[in-house]
């Protein structure tokens, strides 16, 4: 499973959860780290992307466009990247199980 990780956090959490989410990346180190969330999203349906967020947008484009691609949706407040890095290592069973049922579009984790 691949991770694109949102503009609103760290591009280092590609980087520190690579061995758990190996090929995963960030909207800035692919070129679209200020792009509209429709360009993201798109481009993650050609990349085979799980998209994760703090952002609300991504959820509201799953319920209007539906899957794919997928959307993992932190609803932490403010919090270092080191705490999401610990709450995806965390919830890895169900981020696991989320991406594989195919009527589920957006895991909210708090």
């Amino acid at each position: 499973m691949r991770l694109l990780f949102d503009q609103n956090l760290s591009p280092r959490l590609a980087t520190s959860l690579s061995d758990l989410y190996p090929d995963s990346s960030h909207t800035e180190l692919i070129g679209l780290g200020t792009t509209a969330d429709e360009i993201v999203w798109e481009q993650a349906i050609v990349e085979k992307f799980v998209i994760v967020t703090k952002d609300a947008d991504f959820n509201e484009l799953s319920i209007l466009r539906g899957v794919p691609p997928k959307v993992i949706w932190i609803r932490r407040g403010n919090c270092s990247t080191k705490a999401i890095a610990s709450l995806l290592r965390k919830n890895y069973p169900a981020i696991s199980a989320f991406n594989e049922n195919t009527d589920v579009g957006v895991l909210t984790l708090f």
